[in-house]
């Protein structure tokens, strides 16, 4: 769903790959504005009603935003890019692939090429650990990658769950991961927060690797019942990537049920290629900017039955960037991966991950 508030003025998308100090000078090929904007007081509602997953990207994105005055403007330059993309003829591709049914006219998602090919992002994974028991195993670890390309190839085994309502929408979004190296640290600390210690060697944590072609992923405990939390397209490079508690990485090993199959990093990562959750972090009418998706009044929990309907349509509870456990997530939409592959386009914040 899109709710597009206007359109500014027309100019030319400068490149930006990983230096995100120059992306808050650049004139975006079509500026638009889109409330990109954060509601605290929803954060903290989801927060005392949550019975299951917890996922802390969009508390990390408000304070981030408050704490970064030019985080706003790169993240509305990177929308506007994904905007252009979308169109029919967009700088990704010919015909609007995935922006099926929008406001704006596209077509059902289905169809296009956008010449990009099947990117593949080298991986980076540091362990933290305290305990030996923290320290996982590289098994664990090749688990998640596996579980990441089923995950985003539409490989997954469980993927035939996906109701036919939605079963037309279930995407390939042809990103693909392969393990780059592993770090390990013993380090006193036994929880992390979210306040990206863990990205940093000078507060005990392991400072990030190339993010400009690098996907980094923390594995830590951060403690407070929280899953994981990723950051989002346009902040800062030294913190860029996901972070993920030791018990939720993987689908053996040290892992812990219902968030025992590796879904969470499936679920972080996709913020991390700029999805929002499904819900739009709002009510019924807040947007998650991807046309495919139902809206929906909040955040699912556990396995719910199907049809689950809020805001007069059936919640497309399957789909990764939801709350249900993962054994009941199995599918991103034909916009969703989209929105992602805008991302890696000419002109996109992560172009230099797809040459």
């Amino acid at each position: 769903m899109r709710k597009v508030l206007g359109v500014i003025f027309a100019a030319t998308f400068l490149f930006w790959s990983c230096d995100t100090d120059s992306l808050e000078n650049q004139i975006p090929q079509e500026e638009q504005n889109v409330d990109l904007s954060v509601d605290a007081n929803e954060l903290v509602r989801i927060a005392e009603n949550t019975v299951g997953r917890q996922c802390h990207s969009m508390n990390v994105l408000e304070r981030q935003l408050r704490e970064n005055p030019g985080l706003l403007q790169r993240m509305q330059n990177i929308e506007s890019h994904t905007i252009n993309f979308e169109k029919p003829d967009g700088v990704g591709n010919g015909n609007g692939n995935g922006n099926g049914g929008g406001d704006d006219g596209g077509d059902d998602g289905s169809g296009g090429d956008d010449n990009l090919g099947v990117i593949t992002i080298p991986v980076y994974v540091h362990v933290l650990y305290s305990t030996s028991q923290e320290n996982i195993s590289s098994s664990q670890i090749d688990s998640q990658i596996a579980v990441l390309n089923n995950d985003f190839r539409k490989t997954n085994s469980d993927v035939n769950q996906v109701p036919s309502e939605f079963a037309g929408l279930a995407a390939d979004s042809e990103v693909a991961f392969v393990l780059a190296g592993v770090t390990r640290k013993l380090s006193p600390n036994t929880s992390w927060g979210t306040n990206d210690a863990m990205k940093h060697a000078f507060h005990g944590g392991v400072d990030v690797i190339t993010p400009e072609t690098h996907l980094n992923i923390w594995v830590c405990n951060l403690g407070g019942g929280i899953l994981g939390y990723a950051q989002f397209p346009g902040g800062d490079a030294i913190t860029d990537g996901i972070v993920i508690g030791h018990q939720y990485f993987g689908s053996q090993g040290y892992v812990s049920a219902p968030f025992d199959e590796g879904r969470t990093a499936t679920h972080e990562v996709g913020h991390y290629l700029n999805l929002r959750h499904i819900w739009g972090d709002g009510r019924c009418k807040k947007d998650d900017f991807v046309s495919d998706t139902p809206s929906s009044d909040g955040p699912n929990y556990g396995c719910p039955s199907y049809p689950t309907v809020n805001c007069r349509s059936n919640d497309m509870t399957m789909n990764y960037m939801d709350y249900v456990d993962d054994a009941c997530m199995y599918m991103f939409s034909e916009g969703q991966k989209t929105r992602m592959r805008a991302l890696f386009g000419a002109g996109g914040v992560r172009e230099s991950m797809s040459n």
